[in-house]
């Protein structure tokens, strides 16, 4: 069959419409399908998409047999870009339900062939046709930006399915091209940082929608390249005239995955080696790391764990070492090696601080790189039986008396939230567990409502309180605590109301 757009016969394989169902039946390792049922896949293996680049091998038959054309008999597939117009609606639409490798027979009706008018010499006006067809392979074509500015086609299929995000650092090879074949530029491995860039925008925007191990092709316009401007020369790269379309082969050998432990970027980690499973450690854990503190000129100021030293303990969540570690090792997974970047907010802050090696000056930035060797997660609740809750919720809810008369409220609240949690539900509880246990929850929803108001988080000490009142309908506390939360949230009538029904039930309190 020849492949030129004025012969129908160059579109002849395939021809299903959008709305076309398909019912699929096996005749030995060919599948066949027809016009009718819905067809399902029976695996989960890639399919080809639209702007992909197909090559198939098919033989086209009447229904009575007769053989009007046949890539087989001439050795030659054909190749086109699925979707995009070379051949007829029916076959790129149709070319969807098949797999790399398969086999399939198609049976087509004249409405989705070549209807009444046919295709002379060998196809009749009306006439059902069927296809023998095998999907040879097909290379993904991609349009990145969706504007046209470039096109990705995939020569090596990536591993796993993750992409690198904007902070992530990047390892590369690449070649450029001008369209004349002449090469601009190439690099053997060069690591950058995905927000940053390198050599030309294109660079940057099309690793972000690659993994690990992937090779491409890239078909660049101007816009993503070098523009109206072009490049000068420079070193080892040759010029880019203006307005010059590239094209780029580009690997993505591999990157480290950066992320912002804290909301203000003023923590971040840098995975130097990935960790085991999915676990990581919870508030109350116990791990145990290597770890080397330095300076930001290479000063350091910590070491233990290294050269078969002693590895460093301590508790999550306890204070044991400055919040930023504390907070970083909670997002990590056992093995996982890392850089962490801790500004002087969540480390030392602006006092000088001696350490084991050396002295941290104030408002230093330090860095730790930090190996979790192991951690043994704080006992969950669903672990515990009444009597560990009740024991649990009242160690709680004592650490966060502590934070708070230390004025650190974010922690006191959360400790407050966690021994509620260990009591929550007590549907299982003997009587005398639930008094205690209704004693711990009107304790600690009181105690986090005054955490939430010293924090002017005036809606969740509303909640607070409200759920105290649900348990005890005269507290005198949850009232006025309430009332202070409506105050700051302009509720100014329910707040009258709460002091009101506060003062009926104790006129006396000051």
């Amino acid at each position: 069959m020849g492949f030129n757009c004025a012969s129908k016969a160059t579109a002849i394989f395939l021809l299903l419409s959008v709305s076309a169902l398909v019912c699929a039946k096996k005749s030995g390792d060919v599948k066949e399908l027809q016009i009718g049922v819905k067809y399902k896949p029976e695996t989960c293996e890639v399919q080809a998409h639209k702007g992909d680049s197909i090559k198939v091998h098919y033989r086209g038959k009447l229904t009575d047999g007769t053989v009007f054309d046949s890539s087989f008999e001439r050795g030659d597939p054909i190749a086109f870009e699925l979707g995009s117009g070379q051949v007829i609606k029916g076959w790129d639409l149709g070319i969807k339900t098949m797999k790399k490798g398969e086999n399939a027979l198609f049976t087509i009706p004249a409405d989705l062939a070549y209807g009444s008018s046919g295709s002379a010499p060998t196809i009749p006006p009306n006439a059902t046709l069927q296809f023998d067809v095998e999907l040879l392979s097909w290379s993904s074509i991609k349009d990145i930006c969706k504007d046209g500015g470039i096109f990705k086609k995939i020569l090596v299929e990536g591993e796993k399915w993750e992409n690198p995000k904007d902070l992530d650092e990047v390892i590369v090879r690449y070649e450029a091209q001008l369209e004349d074949g002449s090469v601009v530029a190439r690099s053997d491995g060069v690591e950058f940082t995905v927000k940053d860039g390198h050599f030309c925008p294109a660079l940057a925007r099309a690793v972000k929608t690659m993994k690990k191990g992937e090779k491409v092709l890239l078909t660049v316009k101007p816009q993503y390249g070098f523009g109206e401007k072009g490049k000068p020369a420079s070193g080892d790269e040759s010029a880019v005239p203006p307005n010059a379309n590239i094209q780029i082969t580009l690997e993505l050998v591999d990157w480290k995955t950066v992320t912002e432990v804290t909301d203000d970027k003023k923590v971040i980690k840098k995975i130097l080696k990935e960790g085991d499973g999915y676990e990581r450690p919870n508030e109350g854990a116990v791990v145990k790391v290597k770890l080397i503190g330095k300076l930001q000129d290479g000063t350091v100021f910590f070491k233990k764990g290294q050269d078969d030293s002693e590895l460093f303990e301590f508790k999550t969540d306890e204070e044991q070492v400055i919040d930023g570690l504390d907070r970083a090792v909670s997002t990590m997974k056992k093995g996982e090696l890392a850089l962490l970047t801790i500004a002087p907010e969540y480390a030392f802050g602006s006092s000088e601080s001696q350490q084991e090696l050396a002295v941290v000056p104030p408002n230093s930035t330090v860095c730790y790189e930090i190996e979790l060797v192991s951690f043994d997660k704080e006992k969950e609740s669903w672990d515990m039986n009444t009597d560990e809750k009740i024991e649990a919720a009242g160690k709680k809810k004592e650490e966060g008396n502590v934070l708070f008369k230390a004025g650190k409220y974010v922690k006191a609240s959360k400790r407050y939230e966690k021994a509620v949690k260990f009591i929550e539900y007590d549907s299982s509880f003997r009587e005398e567990e639930k008094k205690q246990a209704k004693a711990l929850k009107v304790a600690c929803n009181l105690n986090n409502a005054a955490c939430k108001l010293k924090l002017k988080d005036y809606k969740q000490a509303e909640k607070l309180c409200t759920k105290v009142l649900e348990l005890e309908s005269r507290n005198v506390k949850a009232l006025y605590r309430r009332a202070q939360a409506y105050i700051q949230l302009a509720d100014l009538d329910l707040a009258e109301f709460d002091i009101k029904k506060a003062l009926e039930i104790d006129p006396d309190n000051r």
